[in-house]
């Protein structure tokens, strides 16, 4: 029973031309380039090959690292089918074929593995209909996502599911890649030393990105060693990866922040430039960076919070790409400010507190009572007008009267907040004095 999609002219006659990197697709396990961690003898898929009990799988990682190649050469070690289909252009009643298909070799004795190449594209009715399938040994899934399968994936079939997580490919394991495209064409690429370094760093961890651009380098007619210079005046860079709405928006968010709160400016101002050259939005930076402010500095540097605003302000006048220059410049003084995230902290701790006595009114003498009945109720009698008390302060309790009083502001013996900790104790003293 011929499979989903295929046709007799879709397999190209052995003197077709064929690209490098479908040349150099690895014939056994055992060649393939990096992924150690889930390939190694002591490896989940190593160990699972070496005890014969291969369970359903999802591969996590990005472009370009083998997920496709390992799915296919698990099936050659395990002597299952083959069949692979995409999320993309697969609906239900392909599906339905795929599976018949499997049935119909499982009742010949013959077990079908089935690659789904960008699973998390499924909605989740679609990704349900696997599982009464996986569940009967009719299919042994293995699906291949970039995006975090905890987020695109059902917790159903990620029950039924080891997620194996692919890394992006290491600047060795590109020079393996590229010793081994240059064994298959015959001869070494017409590049000096800083040049094939740029090369490798163009391909950005995607080893089939970087077979493309040898191809193509391979195929300039040329005696001479080109430069850095040479190479990358006939060469495009590799777009970098980024998701403005996926994972490494999140993920190079989470390091810019958390270089900020680290103080360390260099990193901050890297991770920034990251997410620009990604094509993130500034005015989103604009708005982190605010939050930045508030929730790792706060009252160590009531300053900051204003440098923050300017520099927002200043892209808003200036648009890019200068204006990004005054939120790199905010990003540095974060980096550099007095950190403290007490104002933080004791905002939460006055959300939990007013969560727990949310129905209690405030003590009477506080209140005001613009009537007779009010001040009847005593309302407002007995409060102390804090402007004629000594020191301007009348140390009034200002909690419900069935509250024990708590502490929530404690601020930090760095930046401003000294200065407020001082003032708080202070005014502590006076309380205690005054009862």
């Amino acid at each position: 029973m011929a499979d989903l999609f295929q046709t007799p002219g879709d397999t190209p006659p052995d003197t077709a031309p064929r690209p490098l990197a479908d040349r150099l697709r690895p014939r056994r396990l055992g060649d393939v380039i990096g992924q150690d961690q889930v390939l190694g003898p002591e490896a989940p898929l190593g160990v699972m090959l070496a005890s014969g009990s291969l369970t359903s799988l999802v591969f996590w990682g990005p472009p370009g690292v083998g997920k496709t190649t390992i799915a296919r050469l698990l099936a050659d070690e395990t002597d299952l089918h083959f069949v692979q289909i995409s999320a993309i252009f697969t609906g239900v009643p392909d599906l339905r074929k795929v599976f018949d298909a499997a049935k119909h070799r499982r009742a010949n004795g013959q077990g079908t593995l089935l690659f789904v190449d960008e699973i998390h594209r499924f909605n989740k009715a679609q990704q349900d209909g696997f599982l009464p399938y996986m569940e009967d040994g009719t299919i042994l899934l293995v699906g291949a996502t970039t995006e975090n399968p905890s987020f695109e994936l059902n917790a159903a079939l990620m029950s039924r599911a080891q997620v194996l997580v692919l890394e992006r490919l290491a600047l060795s394991d590109l020079e393996r890649l590229a010793q081994r495209a240059e064994a298959d064409l015959g001869r070494t690429l017409p590049l000096d030393g800083p040049a094939r370094e740029t090369l490798l760093e163009m391909a950005d961890g995607d080893g089939r990105a970087l077979l493309n651009l040898i191809e193509q380098v391979a195929a300039w007619k040329t005696d001479v060693k080109l430069d850095k210079v040479a190479l990358s005046t006939r060469l495009m860079k590799r777009a970098a990866k980024y998701d403005k709405g996926g994972d490494e928006h999140y993920n190079l968010i989470s390091a810019l922040h958390k270089s900020v709160r680290g103080s360390d400016p260099d990193a901050a101002l890297y991770w920034f430039a990251r997410m620009l050259t990604g094509g993130e939005d500034p005015r989103y930076l604009a708005r982190r960076i605010i939050r930045m402010a508030v929730e790792d500095i706060g009252l160590a540097d009531p300053q900051a919070q204003t440098v923050c605003l300017h520099a927002w302000e200043t892209y808003e006048r200036l648009g890019s790409p200068e204006g990004e220059l005054a939120l790199a410049q905010a990003v540095t003084y974060l980096a550099l400010a007095p950190k403290s995230n007490a104002g933080y902290a004791a905002y939460k701790a006055a959300m939990r507190e007013a969560g727990k006595t949310g129905s209690e009114p405030p003590p009477k003498h506080i209140l005001n009572a613009p009537t007779k009945l009010m001040a009847e109720q005593g309302y407002g009698a007995g409060y102390a007008y804090d402007h004629d008390a000594e020191d301007g302060f009348s140390g009034q309790n200002y909690f419900p009267e069935t509250m024990k009083r708590p502490v929530l502001y404690q601020p930090v013996e760095r930046g401003f907040e000294r200065e407020l900790k001082k003032r708080l104790e202070y005014f502590a003293k006076l309380r205690a004095r005054r009862g």
